[in-house]
């Protein structure tokens, strides 16, 4: 099966992408102003409002739901017990990494879909073999 034509959104790239004193800002605006299709989690949806609530306040957590909302090429991906199992086996076999669940959960995803590059500024997210857009700007 060929790599799809999706990036793989994570929390760090909508960060970037809403946050302008963010380093990679420029980086994300130029991406998401002509995005290919993205795909995501409602982990990473979960882990982004409570981001900007606790980094700024309840209105621009909700400036990031309504940017979700209207993002459309955007397909969130449900996370059920099987993608949980997964994402606890590489936990496992990454012990020596900060990896988050979110980040294993991303991690199964953009291998089972064959993502052909990953939105995030988190090195870590490498680990699957997926480029990161940082490494392409």
């Amino acid at each position: 099966m060929a790599k799809s034509r999706e990036a793989y959104v994570d929390t760090s790239a909508f960060i970037a992408f809403m946050d302008a004193s963010d380093r990679h800002h420029p980086l994300f605006a130029r991406l998401f102003a002509d995005p290919p299709p993205l795909v995501t989690t409602p982990l990473v949806i979960a882990e982004g409002q409570g981001w900007f609530l606790r980094r700024f306040d309840a209105g621009r957590a909700l400036e990031f739901l309504a940017l979700v909302e209207m993002l459309a090429p955007l397909s969130i991906v449900p996370v059920g017990p099987k993608e949980i199992a997964a994402a606890t086996g590489l936990l496992r076999r990454f012990s020596d990494q900060p990896l988050t669940l979110v980040d294993a959960v991303g991690l199964h995803l953009m291998a089972v879909r064959k993502a052909r590059v990953c939105w995030s500024t988190d090195r870590h997210l490498r680990l699957g073999g997926t480029p990161l857009a940082i490494d392409r700007s």
